[in-house]
């Protein structure tokens, strides 16, 4: 039986019925049902946080898993980029270094994998997020190995030519000089013969009897046979190849002509006294990518090393050219 509430109306003095306004019964009603959804949603979020299903759990082994193999992965990742990276420091500083080669950039060897900072923590990472990570690393390595691989191919190519490199390098001297007394001036600042100023001599200068042999100290083509206005008299230029060129000046006459092939020891003229010269010798030059370089560092070929370090005192000497 319902129950039936009244009130004291102190207006009129006496007891009357209580009856609740609609409004107010609608407020009460859904304040109910609202408060009735958050306590619902409260303890739905308590039992699915502190009680997960079959199936949210064994996604969370799963991700738990994932994370593990992934920090497995990445420490083999890590070693293998240390691998690697001293595969391209052994390549730039001593493969390469061995034949005169250029070393091969960084940006070069990962030029298609821009440099990756770390996506986030691991822990903030989802699966996709780890995949991507790995595959970033992966082709970056890939990239590199790429790269190391096209090296190797160049190096062993230069393995392969390598025979012929030796050849077309400077390696004798060019004239005969068994007893090492024919070195008479040698390359550097020296006094000039004429001017009697200091002056830089590109060459070494070998004094010997007019008709002295001259020989070719590395295989090459001749690319200047004659006289051409210089000071050097009746001379020979040698394209050797890989970047070395040499001269020899002041010929009494030349055997070679121009585009001719020659090989190391072949004579390619005789030693005379021509252009600007104060006695009959042999001036003779290396050059290295259009530069001089001094010729006494590329005599290996005929002499000891006991020789070749009294060359050395012997080229040092500061006295007058004889050109």
């Amino acid at each position: 039986m319902k129950k039936i509430k009244y009130y004291y109306n102190t207006n009129t003095l006496r007891y009357e019925k209580l009856e609740t306004p609609l409004r107010v019964t609608l407020l009460r009603i859904f304040g109910f049902f609202s408060a009735s959804i958050v306590t619902a949603v409260i303890l739905v979020s308590i039992a699915y946080r502190y009680f997960p299903s079959a199936n949210e759990k064994r996604l969370m082994q799963r991700n738990e898993a994932l994370k593990e193999d992934y920090f497995v992965l990445n420490e083999k990742v890590k070693k293998l980029q240390g691998e690697m990276g001293q595969l391209e420091k052994r390549d730039n500083e001593v493969y390469r270094a061995i034949f005169e080669a250029n070393p091969i950039p960084d940006s070069a060897r990962a030029k298609i994998m821009a440099q990756q900072q770390e996506i986030e923590l691991v822990e903030k990472m989802d699966q996709d997020n780890l995949a991507v990570s790995i595959a970033n690393t992966m082709n970056n390595l890939a990239a590199r190995i790429n790269y190391q691989t096209k090296s190797y191919n160049e190096i062993n190519g230069f393995i392969k030519n390598k025979e012929q490199l030796l050849a077309c390098t400077p390696a004798i001297q060019p004239v005969s000089n068994k007893d090492l007394k024919r070195i008479a001036s040698g390359f550097g600042y020296r006094i000039d013969p004429v001017y009697k100023t200091s002056k830089f001599h590109a060459g070494l200068d070998f004094a010997a009897p007019q008709g002295t042999p001259i020989y070719a100290t590395a295989n090459g083509t001749v690319e200047t046979a004659g006289n051409t206005g210089n000071g050097y008299g009746n001379h020979v230029v040698i394209n050797n190849g890989y970047g070395y060129a040499t001269l020899f000046g002041h010929m009494f006459r030349i055997k070679v002509k121009h585009g001719e092939r020659v090989k190391r020891g072949e004579i390619i003229g005789w030693v005379g006294n021509t252009g600007k010269s104060t006695g009959p010798h042999c001036h003779y030059e290396v050059h290295r990518n259009g530069e001089p370089v001094d010729p006494v560092y590329y005599f290996y070929n005929d002499i000891t090393p006991e020789q070749y370090d009294r060359l050395l005192k012997l080229a040092s000497s500061s006295n007058q050219s004889f050109d």
